[in-house]
């Protein structure tokens, strides 16, 4: 079994904003700072287990140009996404699985369940080697989860529903 968590991998979580006062917003790039990813040396089954308390903020863009955040700026974004979004007293972990993993042109293709907010579904990834790296890419929306995007001043401000997770470990692994 080869285990990465956020010593040797990395998962980011993009947020994009919009709404009549979106450009007062900033899109966001969160990183997951607790998790562990288990991939089993021969049938490259995955399991997977992420914190939903360790979001953090590491820039925020307005218009695609860096924005400094104040650390209270930050810490409060961490509130909201920890207590208002994911709810991650109620619901601690978010957690996947994989039911099937497929060798496809030097990379994999997974399919599984993904289990957020408390709610089930079906995911599925493709996963490639990129510089010494496996990575993927998921959409998820988070309707279907029962999350409802973040919202502030009764909504002219919002966090679309669709976020982008991005998830890289290396290539060589430590057991």
């Amino acid at each position: 079994m080869v285990r990465y968590d956020a010593s040797t991998g990395e998962c980011l979580v993009f947020a994009f904003r919009e709404g009549l006062l979106s450009r007062a917003a900033h899109d966001l790039e969160i990183r997951v700072e607790q998790f562990e990813i288990r991939v089993d040396d021969t049938s490259h089954q995955i399991e997977a287990t992420f914190r939903a308390n360790s979001p953090r903020v590491i820039s925020a863009k307005l218009d695609g140009q860096p924005e400094e955040l104040s650390e209270r700026d930050i810490e409060k974004i961490h509130n909201h996404i920890a207590e208002d979004v994911l709810h991650a007293q109620q619901f601690p972990e978010v957690s996947f699985a994989s039911s099937e993993v497929e060798e496809v042109d030097g990379g994999f293709r997974v399919q599984g369940s993904l289990n957020l907010h408390g709610q089930v579904g079906a995911i599925g990834a493709d996963i490639r080697s990129d510089g010494g790296r496996w990575t993927t890419e998921v959409l998820i929306d988070q309707r279907d989860y029962g999350i409802k995007p973040f919202r502030a001043l009764f909504g002219l401000i919002r966090i679309k529903p669709l976020v982008r997770v991005r998830v890289s470990v290396p290539q060589v692994a430590r057991e």
